[in-house]
């Protein structure tokens, strides 16, 4: 087995951390080798508010996913999210030197690295640089500029920011837990990695990814991310409500929300209850699933609200022809889809993350709530690819150029005997 060829995802998540090792198999679809999950204590809402109880957790998942991979994981490519995440637009150019030679790779990692130079608020850097269409001597509209000729080589970029301590807290938690930290990836472009097909992101389509601390959202348009946003509610504030509402513990919310949640109280009856234990000889607690769907659905509304503010301030919402794929944790409720759809008049679905993932896959991994850590899985490999393509690249550059010098010399040799009259 080809080291190099395996990747590992790690989802550091408000209400879980997983880890999925992953690589590619002959039919280009992604297999997996072994996973672990676990319970996140150490992070609030995306970010890690204790290290020590984070690094626990990864320590846990990460041994477990070993376990059952058989891989000694040194090397991980983690999401990251949080309320501190913002986007921007913004261009950028270089002048090259000649007609002559094809734009390469290096120019392209030339014009994202400047990017990378902005000038931040303080306390926020750069994350992400995403270019989103190329303009070859002012020809727009390129989607893949290299081996073409031309000058002046611009792109529009989206821009991901952050705080410059949450990203570093992170990188202290993994390498604390005995690995290093490969790549640090948006989680909602993760997301949409495994869940949402080439088709839906060329038709227009908002991904929702609904998790434990925050709601990830990223709009696609053309091929082409347009737009991205954290809104900080997410499955954790629900279970709060519940708690409250129904004046019962956490635990016993949790597990009201997953086996019985529905985001339509209309879709419950009156006389539909369910009996809760008491605590420590107390009498059991009758609750009615309606009153429980009421309590869910009026949180549910507000997160939505909040995303269809996000489509309409980003001017898509016009343009979102596949209409809105839901997907995380948060997304296991119940008639989640159907309050979406008609609080936005968007076509939705639940998004599960087997759009690229082999056929053996165990049927867990194929909820909604693995799609960040498999989307992690997909981005590590789609950098090993890109690093294969630069490689080539590369080495093809070096041929041409060492075939142009002994052509030169041969050239000049054959000049040289002419001229002195030798044939």
């Amino acid at each position: 087995m080809d080291s190099s060829e395996i990747v590992v995802g790690l989802d550091i998540g408000t209400t879980k951390i997983a880890a999925i090792v992953g690589r590619r198999n002959d039919l280009g679809k992604i297999e997996i080798l072994g996973s672990g999950k676990t319970e996140s204590i150490g992070v609030n809402r995306g970010v890690v508010s204790n290290i020590e109880k984070t690094v626990q957790s990864i320590t846990k998942a990460v041994k477990e996913a070993e376990e059952k991979s058989n891989v000694d994981i040194k090397y991980v490519n983690v999401g990251i999210a949080g309320q501190h995440i913002k986007s921007i637009q913004q261009r950028g150019n270089i002048m090259r030197n000649s007609y002559d030679d094809e734009i390469s790779y290096d120019d392209i990692e030339k014009l994202i690295d400047n990017m990378y130079k902005l000038v931040m608020q303080p306390g926020e850097e750069i994350i992400e640089v995403i270019p989103q269409e190329y303009i070859v001597d002012d020809e727009a509209g390129i989607k893949e500029p290299v081996g073409m000729a031309g000058v002046k080589l611009e792109a529009n970029f989206h821009i991901i920011t952050g705080q410059i301590a949450a990203a570093k807290n992170i990188n202290r938690c993994v390498t604390k837990a005995g690995m290093n930290v490969e790549d640090l990836i948006l989680e909602p472009l993760a997301s949409a990695d495994a869940v949402l097909s080439e088709e839906e992101k060329e038709a227009g389509v908002v991904l929702v990814d609904i998790g434990g601390g925050t709601t990830d959202i990223a709009i696609f348009q053309d091929g082409i991310i347009r737009h991205s946003a954290v809104i900080p509610l997410g499955g954790s504030i629900v279970t709060e409500d519940i708690k409250e509402g129904c004046s019962i513990i956490k635990s016993q919310a949790e597990a009201l929300k997953v086996k019985f949640g529905s985001a339509l109280a209309d879709k419950n009856k009156d006389e539909e209850v369910i009996s809760i234990p008491g605590l420590r000889g107390r009498p059991p607690k009758e609750i009615t699933l309606k009153n429980l769907a009421s309590i869910i659905q009026a949180r549910a509304e507000e997160i939505v609200e909040h995303v269809y503010y996000e489509i309409r301030n980003s001017g898509y919402e016009k343009k979102l022809i596949a209409g809105m794929v839901i997907t995380g944790g948060g997304a296991q409720v119940k008639h989640l889809a159907q309050l979406a759809e008609f609080k936005t008049g968007l076509d939705t679905r639940i998004g599960y993350p087997n759009e690229h993932l082999a056929s053996n896959v165990q049927e867990q991994i194929t909820s909604p709530q693995y799609s960040t850590a498999v989307g992690l899985v997909i981005q590590g490999l789609k950098r090993i690819d890109r690093q294969n393509a630069r490689n080539k690249t590369s080495k093809d550059s070096v041929k041409k150029k060492r075939g142009g010098f002994f052509d030169n010399i041969v050239r000049k040799g054959k000049n040289f005997f002419e001229d002195d009259g030798v044939k």
